[in-house]
């Protein structure tokens, strides 16, 4: 995302908040209560200026305009999110605080077993899958591998090849272990400090093959400076049609960058079920329908039931190819 869209979304979510301050108003959910009557706080469990933060301003933005009430959006990065989730898991059940996470919440149940001090499935109550980017199973130019099959094959050949991802634990790096499992073949795992770093090592050949974001991948891609083979998602790409799935090839070799909003548990249903709505929504806005292929995100906007049971199907999955490969991080 260019830096003058950025400015131009923190710009407005700046705005938005001045404005609703000063004019609130409430929307009636089917209880009769009113909901939202106070600012709410949307957690973000990692940095300013990332995919997930972009995307929960533009919400909070299209939920001022429809709502009236302002949505402050607070950063509270670190631990791979856990710090921001568990600060949400502990806040008031009453609708003012909203968890807005990713993918890696479904990862860490496993992976920080020892760290985690929250039961996600209990404490939380989900609210909708917002969106879905693919990783994309990319190569640089001067691996001869046209296909994912041919890849394996290489491997095979050589005795294994290099594979950057994103850091320890992140799901490009369990989409490098899902491969090793599903194939057999010795691939060499180089964890970088985000998917910046990573595709810098990609594009100057320090590695031979990484699982990229789309947004990451998609500049790249476009530059012919790296090839792409497949996507992970179960169900082809809007970004990337002419791409199989890896699912294709591998059944069951499914990964995805999936974002979600969640209520600390025992938040009403009345409230949980408006949001959903305003949700779904904002999602058929222009601001998204604009935003969304740009960024190679496909929207979801699912049922709050949908999402429960998406989260613990990606649980256990995850949980699956963690103790497998015995992956542990610092």
């Amino acid at each position: 995302m260019k830096k003058s869209t950025l400015f131009q979304i923190l710009a407005v979510t700046i705005s938005v908040g001045l404005a609703g301050a000063a004019c609130a108003q409430t929307t009636s959910t089917s209880s009769g209560q009113a909901w939202p009557t106070k600012p709410v706080r949307v957690i973000v469990p990692f940095g300013a200026g990332g995919g997930t933060d972009i995307q929960a301003r533009l919400l909070a933005k299209n939920f001022y305009e429809s709502m009236g009430q302002t949505f402050v959006i607070e950063n509270r990065a670190g631990a791979g999110g856990i710090i921001g989730a568990e600060l949400a898991v502990h806040s008031p059940a009453d609708g003012s605080t909203i968890l807005f996470t990713t993918a890696s919440l479904a990862v860490n149940v496993t992976l920080y077993k020892s760290r985690i001090k929250f039961d996600p499935i209990k404490d939380l109550a989900p609210v909708s899958w917002i969106s879905s980017t693919p990783l994309v199973l990319v190569v640089h130019p001067s691996v001869p591998a046209k296909s994912v099959k041919e890849l394996v094959a290489l491997a095979r050949k050589t005795g294994g090849l290099n594979a950057g991802s994103n850091g320890a634990g992140t799901t490009s790096h369990l989409s490098i272990e899902m491969l090793k499992q599903a194939t057999g073949v010795k691939l060499q795992h180089i964890p970088y400090k985000g998917g910046g770093p990573a595709m810098g090592a990609m594009v100057s050949g320090e590695v031979d093959m990484a699982f990229a974001t789309g947004p990451v991948a998609s500049a790249q891609l476009k530059a012919g400076k790296i090839r792409a083979l497949a996507v992970t998602t179960a169900k082809k790409s809007s970004t990337f049609p002419e791409l199989p799935t890896m699912a294709s090839i591998y059944p069951g070799l499914e990964s995805d960058n999936w974002y979600a909003m969640f209520f600390p548990a025992g938040t009403p249903k009345p409230i949980v079920d408006k949001l959903n709505v305003e949700i779904v929504k904002a999602l058929k806005s222009k601001i998204f329908l604009d935003f969304m292929p740009r960024e190679a995100l496909d929207a979801v906007a699912s049922t709050p039931v949908e999402l429960e049971a998406n989260f613990k199907r990606e649980i256990a999955r995850y949980a699956k190819i963690i103790q497998a490969g015995n992956i542990k991080v610092d």
